[in-house]
């Protein structure tokens, strides 16, 4: 009996030792529920930061709102105006507002030819903006099509330069209509949007040309000066020499090149040769548009 009584005895105070045991790791658990349960749950440091400033008590609904609650917004940016307009009076670009004003455009005509995708990888390479201005002429392939995309792709964008590279001037408005119109149409078709430039062959614009770029809510752009169309001028030495040391390089410059051997030769020194006189390269982004 006796034996019994002891027996009873150890049991119970075994049961009251368990149960002050248990409360201690309770405690522990609590206090490090911060640092050890967050993690679990496949929070961040900033949810870690959170939980901290949440629901006082460390319930579990309490911190997920307050997690709801303090994640970050994202941020709705509104894209930034236009920093250079063109003066049709030089064809050069003037900057607006704080815009730097030492700048300079690349332009190249007649594409995509043969060194389109050249010319393109290279300004891609040297992280330089541009414009293409298209021929139709080139897009009646599968593969000038195939040549457009991958340049539109590689983020720059397409200019119209008609369908025939042919002088405006010596057309009747409607064969003028068919020029312009025909790049705008398989432009689209090919990557999914009108050209927003206009560059008309020789520089030789008219008033319907004009109109209807316009309608088509195109900017009409000439060039300040370019060279690889004359002969002394077919070599790249040469001719990253002059693109560069010309007397008509100045702010705002609007430099026509074109889609040849010799310019894609040429272009890493004229790129290179333009940002050590400290021009920076205009991105056509920026640049003041016509309302559609």
């Amino acid at each position: 009996m006796r034996k019994l009584k002891w027996m009873a005895y150890i049991a119970f105070a075994a049961v009251l030792l368990l149960g002050a045991c248990g409360e201690g790791k309770a405690g522990d658990s609590g206090d490090s529920d911060e640092g050890e349960t967050i993690p679990a749950g496949g929070q961040t440091e900033t949810g870690t930061e959170d939980g901290e400033t949440g629901d006082p008590e460390g319930n579990e609904a309490g911190t997920d709102a307050d997690e709801e609650e303090a994640a970050p917004e994202e941020e709705e940016t509104e894209p930034a105006g236009p920093l250079y307009e063109l003066n049709e009076a030089t064809w050069a670009f003037s900057p607006i507002g704080d815009a730097e004003p030492k700048a300079a455009l690349l332009t190249f005509d007649d594409a995509p030819d043969k060194h389109a995708l050249e010319l393109a990888k290279t300004l891609s390479e040297k992280d330089a903006p541009a414009i293409f201005f298209v021929n139709g002429h080139f897009l009646d392939t599968d593969a000038g099509k195939e040549m457009l995309k991958e340049i539109h792709d590689m983020g720059f964008p397409i200019g119209n330069h008609t369908m025939t590279h042919a002088d405006l001037k010596g057309l009747t408005e409607e064969q003028q209509r068919e020029e312009i119109l025909g790049v705008n149409e398989i432009v689209e078709s090919v990557i999914g949007e009108k050209p927003r430039f206009f560059r008309a062959p020789f520089g030789s614009n008219t008033d319907f040309s004009r109109q209807l770029a316009e309608e088509e809510g195109m900017l009409i752009m000439n060039w300040t000066y370019g060279y690889d169309w004359e002969k002394q001028y077919m070599d790249a030495q040469a001719l990253a020499d002059i693109m560069v040391n010309t007397e008509y390089l100045n702010n705002g410059a609007n430099l026509l090149m074109h889609d040849r051997e010799w310019t894609a030769a040429a272009l890493p020194q004229i790129i290179d040769g333009l940002r050590d006189k400290g021009y920076t390269l205009i991105d056509p982004a920026t640049i003041k548009l016509p309302e559609k």
